[in-house]
C-alpha cells in the first residue's frame, strides 16, 4: 500500500525523525485502505487525508506522544453533525463536538486489534462528509 504515500508526508515524517514511525505508517495504510478516493497530503503541517475535503489529521510529527488521528468535517466548519452517525461498536472515537473526533492509540499491537474497526470507522465518515 506504501505506493499511494504522499513523498511530501514521507519527506516531513523524515525529517522531524517521526519516533512512532512504524505506528503512523500503519495508520496511514489503513486510512488509504479504507477508500480508494482518499487522498494524502499535508495540512496543517502533518500528515492529513481529503476526498472532496480534508476530513482526516494524524499527530504532527512535533507533538507525539501516542499514534492519534483526529477525524473533522474539512477544515472550515459546516455545521455537519456527525456525532452518533458513524458506527463505533468498540468505542474508538471521543467525540470532541458533533463534527470531530479523536482516536488515540496505546501502541503498535493496538492499531493491530483495531485496525478493521479503524477502517470501517473512516470508511464510514467519508460517506458522511
Amino acid at each position: 500500500m506504501t505506493a499511494r504515500f504522499d513523498p511530501a508526508v514521507n519527506a516531513l515524517l523524515d525529517a522531524h525523525d517521526h519516533p512512532l514511525r512504524k505506528e503512523i505508517d500503519h495508520l496511514r495504510t489503513i486510512i488509504l485502505d479504507a477508500d480508494g478516493s482518499i487522498e494524502e497530503g499535508v495540512k496543517w503541517n502533518t500528515a492529513s487525508y481529503r476526498t472532496t475535503d480534508w476530513f482526516a489529521t494524524l499527530n504532527g510529527p512535533r507533538h507525539v506522544k501516542e499514534p492519534m488521528i483526529i477525524l473533522h468535517a474539512g477544515a472550515k466548519a459546516k455545521g455537519i453533525v456527525l456525532k452518533d452517525r458513524v458506527p463505533d461498536p468498540e468505542g474508538l472515537l471521543k467525540w470532541m463536538g458533533n463534527d470531530r473526533a479523536q482516536v488515540v492509540f496505546k501502541d503498535a499491537a493496538d492499531i493491530k486489534a483495531k485496525q478493521n474497526v479503524l477502517r470501517a470507522i473512516v470508511s464510514a465518515w467519508v460517506e458522511l462528509v
